[in-house]
């Protein structure tokens, strides 16, 4: 589909430590750090209590932003800028704040214009908290 260069031609600006899910320098931002494991992206995620929306409990608008953000980076580690056109989050269970959480994101499908990715964030013990479906839009 794409060509290693055409892959490589976007680069991070230089203000991205602002973004808030993982700019570093965001003080309210989510700090994520992602790896790219084969293809997959993977980062680790303990939210504090600064995002429960219950009390205890994790807010269900920063596990969509988490998981958005691990759909952006895995097309990112495939080379390809590109922005969430359609997210589909299905809530498993609530996820009390101090969850050690692992990310996860992949792409299903690539085409010139868009990707489908899946994504899913798990508790220790390997249960799925929840999981996300995404068209994104390859920006040219």
């Amino acid at each position: 589909m794409w060509s290693q260069s055409e892959k490589l031609k976007f680069t991070i600006p230089p203000d991205y430590d602002k973004c808030f899910g993982c700019g570093q320098a965001n003080p309210v931002g989510l700090k994520l750090r992602f790896q790219n494991d084969n293809g997959v992206a993977k980062a680790s995620f303990t939210p504090g209590p600064e995002y429960q929306g219950w009390e205890g409990i994790l807010h269900g608008g920063v596990m969509c932003a988490a998981l958005d953000e691990a759909l952006g980076y895995a097309a990112y580690f495939r080379g390809i800028k590109a922005v969430t056109g359609k997210l589909e989050v299905h809530f498993r269970k609530p996820v009390p704040v101090r969850s050690n959480l692992t990310l996860t994101a992949w792409i299903t499908r690539e085409t010139k214009r868009f990707l489908v990715a899946k994504a899913k964030a798990a508790f220790e013990d390997g249960s799925v908290a929840a999981d996300a479906t995404a068209i994104l839009f390859v920006v040219p």
